[in-house]
């Protein structure tokens, strides 16, 4: 990527208000369970913001993430032998990562683009990405998490309901509390003031 010298003005205040979104202890969390899900051969990264984003930066450590939720014969980012050097492969492998995620079920609206890691842009919108691959990897449950689930809040689920229909026909005669009542509702008693005055 091409070299950038300081951001001044407007560029420095926006950056540094992106950068005060990154939390340190959700790094904390998700290092955790990057390591717990992969394994301890991916390593752990040196504490603080540009650590994650070096350790995270050639699409390795992700792509072996989202693999891991998967079981195995079915893993959807292929990694090569030896870490990508090239600055479009490492890139690239982030975008298989991210197209991933979104075939997990991450909307889109989670998502991180890839320059927001590579070039440490947004790193607080790759732990929201990685925050929600976590979130729907506990609430599927089906036995490729590894961790802890109090790591990650669960998403809400469908609970359909199924009605016969006489208890259809049931509900007809029942007038539910948020339409209100009638009981009472008479004008006795109300006034609206002083009857207008016809002076001629």
């Amino acid at each position: 990527m091409a070299n950038k010298g300081p951001a001044y003005g407007m560029s420095r205040d926006v950056q540094s208000k992106i950068e005060k979104k990154y939390d340190d202890e959700l790094e904390d969390r998700l290092v955790e369970w990057i390591v717990a899900q992969c394994g301890s051969a991916v390593g752990r990264p040196e504490r603080g913001r540009l650590g994650f984003q070096v350790w995270l930066k050639n699409g390795i450590v992700l792509s072996r993430l989202v693999n891991s939720l998967y079981p195995d014969g079915s893993k959807p980012v292929k990694i090569p032998d030896a870490p990508p050097t090239m600055v479009f492969k490492q890139m690239e492998q982030i975008a298989q990562f991210l197209k991933a995620a979104e075939d997990y079920g991450v909307v889109k609206t989670d998502m991180f683009q890839t320059v927001d890691l590579f070039e440490a842009k947004d790193m607080a919108a790759v732990q929201r990405t990685l925050m929600a691959l976590g979130s729907l990897a506990v609430t599927k449950n089906d036995g490729n998490y590894h961790g802890d689930p109090n790591w990650f809040m669960k998403k809400a689920q469908e609970h359909k309901r199924e009605f016969t229909e006489s208890q259809l026909k049931e509900g007809k005669n029942i007038i539910g509390l948020q339409m209100g009542t009638n009981k009472g509702a008479s004008q006795a008693g109300m006034s609206y003031g002083r009857p207008r005055q016809i002076i001629s």
